[in-house]
């Protein structure tokens, strides 16, 4: 089964697909400890990087979505990710049934209305091309990442604890109201 990756393009940003020349950029950015903070907490080594690469390339060929590079276009370089998969985290049927969406900046690049401008452009092609319910699993102590989940429509589904960190599952049923 072959899938195509979308690109979208944004007024700041590219959505493409990963290339195995990104390789280098999403291991760096994985390995920074700020970036991981709120994500498990432990800098990716390149070997865990290198598997979640791969998971995603599979991802869009398996289910017709995964997650997109995010490229600043002035400078033409890999700055984050964002998109969807299904991540089996045995979090109760409510959450795992459905794509859980994620968004990733390298640090130098927040702060200036990236993430949400990739995240609600690839939550507008899941909303054309695959519409329905998503879930999100944000660190109740990122507060800029729940902040955004609000905007794109998420709501609290409850509060699960996953190693040290208390996680706020969130339920989106469709595209937040416009107004």
């Amino acid at each position: 089964m072959i899938r195509s990756i979308p690109i979208i393009n944004t007024a700041r940003l590219s959505l493409s697909g990963m290339r195995p020349e990104d390789f280098d950029r999403f291991a760096e950015i994985w390995a920074m400890p700020e970036v991981t903070r709120h994500l498990g907490g432990v800098a990716w080594s390149r070997g865990r990087a290198w598997e979640s690469f791969l998971r995603n390339a599979g991802h869009w060929q398996m289910t017709g979505f995964g997650q997109w590079a995010v490229i600043e276009q002035k400078s033409r370089r890999m700055i984050g990710q964002t998109g969807f998969f299904f991540g089996a985290r045995n979090l109760g049927e409510e959450f795992d049934a459905y794509p859980e969406a994620r968004w990733v900046l390298d640090p130098d690049a927040q702060g200036q209305g990236y993430g949400f401008e990739a995240a609600a452009a690839a939550h507008d092609w899941f909303d054309r091309v695959i519409p329905g319910k998503l879930v999100a699993k944000v660190a109740e102590a990122d507060a800029p990442s729940l902040k955004l989940a609000a905007r794109l429509g998420y709501a609290p589904m409850g509060t699960v604890r996953i190693g040290d960190d208390s996680v706020q599952l969130l339920r989106r049923n469709g595209p937040p109201a416009r107004g």
